[in-house]
């Protein structure tokens, strides 16, 4: 791996029976850069993002990150070392403000020994962490609104929040843009841009236009196999992708 590298992964592959969802897949994910996976419906993109989070065992390949060796390690002990990621569904909890979402990620991180005289949600130290990445992905004129009654933009912005509140080094985003409209779109490639000066980030999209306008480097998958990675430009040129994904011939 390479030394600006915080999260690898090398001939990584999971079967399922006959199937093979992801095929002796190898990428890098450097700090200062956004890495977008691409494909399909079915190429095995969201499948990878598992598999690299720790929710799927791999049949076979290595993970590393921040220089361990994580292939076998559960979802929790990734994360407690920095790995953060969110899904294509939002999992917030509706019924809490911005400022509570943010607050329990926080709390978790921290692991603290909460004693019974004293109420966690006024611990200092984790209100302030919540704060803190609120106003990171622009919701600190939200912090006292329930989280269901925000913006399909916003509650993705808030689902970042939630990430940025365990001090991820890397960040795993499923599909951050979908359902957003051009205003909400906006928005948050401006954070991702923002937020990748600090972080490693792994970006499944299906927003051509924002992929390949953000992005560092763009792995193409089809079929569980990687037929492409690079630059932009490199990937945009692939005979192979213009193929398979974009559609045209010859």
């Amino acid at each position: 791996m390479k030394n600006n590298a915080l999260m690898s992964c090398k001939n990584l592959t999971r079967q399922w029976g006959g199937l093979t969802a992801v095929k002796d897949v190898s990428l890098e994910l450097e700090r200062g850069s956004i890495h977008a996976v691409i494909g399909t419906n079915g190429a095995g993109k969201s499948t990878l993002i598992n598999l690299l989070s720790g929710e799927v065992e791999p049949s076979s390949g290595e993970v590393e990150l921040l220089g361990s060796d994580v292939t076998n390690w559960p979802q929790y002990k990734r994360a407690r070392i920095g790995l953060g990621r969110s899904y294509q569904r939002n999992t917030i909890y509706p019924t809490f403000t911005v400022l509570e979402n943010c607050r329990l990620c926080a709390q978790a991180k921290s692991r603290r020994a909460w004693s019974f005289w004293i109420q966690a949600q006024k611990d200092q130290q984790t209100l302030d962490v919540a704060k803190e990445v609120a106003r990171l992905v622009g919701l600190d004129e939200f912090l006292d609104r329930p989280a269901g009654f925000l913006s399909h933009g916003q509650k993705r912005q808030l689902e970042i929040a939630m990430c940025l509140a365990t001090s991820p080094q890397v960040l795993l985003l499923d599909e951050p843009l979908a359902g957003m409209g051009a205003e909400e779109t906006e928005r948050m490639l401006g954070l991702l841009l923002k937020l990748k000066r600090d972080h490693a980030i792994l970006l499944v999209e299906h927003d051509m236009d924002a992929v390949f306008r953000i992005s560092d480097q763009i792995t193409v998958m089809v079929n569980g196999t990687v037929i492409a990675s690079g630059v932009p430009d490199f990937v945009r040129n692939h005979p192979g992708v213009r193929s398979a994904y974009l559609g045209e011939h010859g």
